[in-house]
């Protein structure tokens, strides 16, 4: 089963880009049109309220109040529009004056504080019949004021207009911002479209061609970084292939001897022609044929594995494992001597990877010492040298000692598959270190194998 995926990651890239597009203009222009609507309607009231106040002080004459009170005021006296005038009395909390009888919807408790005083003016909204006004007081003296309000159906009208407007631009805005986004999306998202089936095709084929890379933007370094990868990819596939062709290679000759062998045994027992002599021969021929191809699977197994398995990964006394691999060489080599020379050294690894890598260090100088010969073994900061006496590495044969399965001409008649010296390699990489061959003081091959360290143990250096 796959992972879950939120709701949105469910949805193609170029939809998400559309729909995220949309989503911002829409809200931008909400916002917009927000904030104008609610400029224009401040500033549509502040304009009616200082046009009501400048109208309200130039009616507030004894001749207007006078009409007011006899309730005669004439309507040609109102101006244009739908205005009120409403006359009130403070100390009575009453209108005493007004026409069209609005004065019950008109009057609000703010303008009785006109009247007495304690307000310059006020202005207010009121509702007359279903239609709402504009009220503005202003005082008129003797704990009067006057009251002057004006319909704000026109004003209403056009701010509901205006709202109108703005929906119908703001639609249209979002509807263009998505179809700007899905034609940005699908012309942008062209080169990822184009880099996905190249890829899909690759798996599809298994073919490791490189991706064209064109520009130098985003999606050309992510073609770049593929580029890269397939070339990793296809040197492992080459290194796989040169592997299992070696190990083809290396593994048929001990095979077919062995092979060869147990036919002349079988053959030899039918016609009991075989001395007991002959017969102990080929039974140790064939017991050393499995053993070197023991020792072969094995490094094949320990190369061919990416990662060592459940390395254990503790404090390790280098000296202590030149030591034991010293040792180890020893039982089964008597013909060459080993001079041992080391000094502390502590490094954080694989105790028997590194034990292997120097006792295949030692196995190869035992292999081309002379018999009698010595080998010299020194352990001094970090770096094990191994050196012999023997011929030593031509200069042909010296960048190539490390490549798996590689071996010089003088040495195909000999013991080994070629894999030894790639083991110590891989080890003193694995540990961050590494190695390399030459010719040592006395003239034979000599190898240095370094590996970072320390010459306290950790705890020591732990405490102080």
């Amino acid at each position: 089963m796959g992972r879950w995926a939120p709701p949105h990651y469910r949805r193609s890239l170029a939809s998400r880009v559309t729909l995220l597009t949309t989503m911002a203009v829409g809200i931008a222009v909400t916002a917009v049109a927000f904030a104008a609507y609610a400029t224009v309607r401040m500033q549509s009231m502040e304009s009616i309220d200082r046009s009501l106040h400048t109208r309200a002080l130039a009616a507030a004459n004894p001749d207007t109040l006078a009409a007011l009170q006899s309730q005669q005021l004439p309507a040609w006296a109102l101006g244009a529009g739908d205005v009120k005038l409403v006359l009130i009395d403070a100390s009575a909390r009453q209108a005493v004056g007004w026409t069209d009888g609005a004065a019950a919807g008109v009057v609000g408790g703010t303008d009785f504080l006109v009247a007495t005083g304690a307000r310059s003016w006020s202005a207010h909204s009121v509702i007359i019949r279903g239609v709402r006004y504009r009220a503005v007081a202003v005082p008129v003296g003797d704990d009067q004021a006057l009251i002057l309000s004006q319909s704000l159906k026109p004003t209403d009208q056009m701010l509901d207009r205006l709202g109108l407007v703005m929906l119908l631009f703001g639609l249209a805005g979002m509807i263009s911002a998505g179809l700007a986004g899905w034609a940005v999306a699908r012309n942008g998202l062209r080169p990822v479209r184009r880099l996905t089936t190249a890829v899909e095709d690759i798996a599809r084929t298994e073919r490791l061609d490189p991706i064209p890379v064109e520009g130098n933007d985003e999606v050309a370094r992510l073609a770049q970084a593929f580029n890269a990868m397939l070339t990793a990819l296809s040197a492992s596939q080459a290194r796989q292939r040169q592997l299992v062709a070696d190990a083809g290679h290396e593994l048929r000759t001990p095979l077919t001897s062995l092979r060869t062998n147990l036919d002349l045994l079988a053959q030899a027992d039918a016609s009991a022609q075989l001395s007991e002599a002959s017969r102990k021969e080929l039974l140790d021929d064939v017991r050393a044929q499995i053993t070197e191809m023991t020792t072969l699977i094995g490094d094949l197994v320990e190369l061919a594995r990416e990662d060592p398995a459940t390395p254990s990964v503790e404090p390790v006394e280098l000296a202590a494992v030149v030591s034991q691999a010293v040792t180890r060489v020893r039982r089964r080599t008597t013909t060459v001597e080993f001079v041992v020379h080391t000094e502390p050294w502590w490094v954080t690894g694989d105790s028997a990877a590194l034990e292997r890598a120097i006792t295949n260090l030692l196995d190869n100088a035992a292999k081309w010492s002379p018999q009698g010969g010595c080998v010299t073994v020194e352990l001094k900061q970090g770096t094990v040298m191994v050196s012999d006496q023997g011929r030593g590495i031509s200069d042909a044969d010296l960048p190539r000692v490390f490549d798996r399965f590689y071996r010089s001409a003088e040495s195909r008649g000999m013991p080994g598959s070629g894999l030894g010296l790639s083991i110590v390699k891989a080890v003193a990489d694995r540990h961050g270190g590494n190695v390399r061959a030459g010719t040592g003081p006395e003239g034979g091959a000599a190898f240095w194998f370094h590996v970072p360290g320390t010459m306290a143990p950790p705890e020591v250096l732990a405490r102080s």
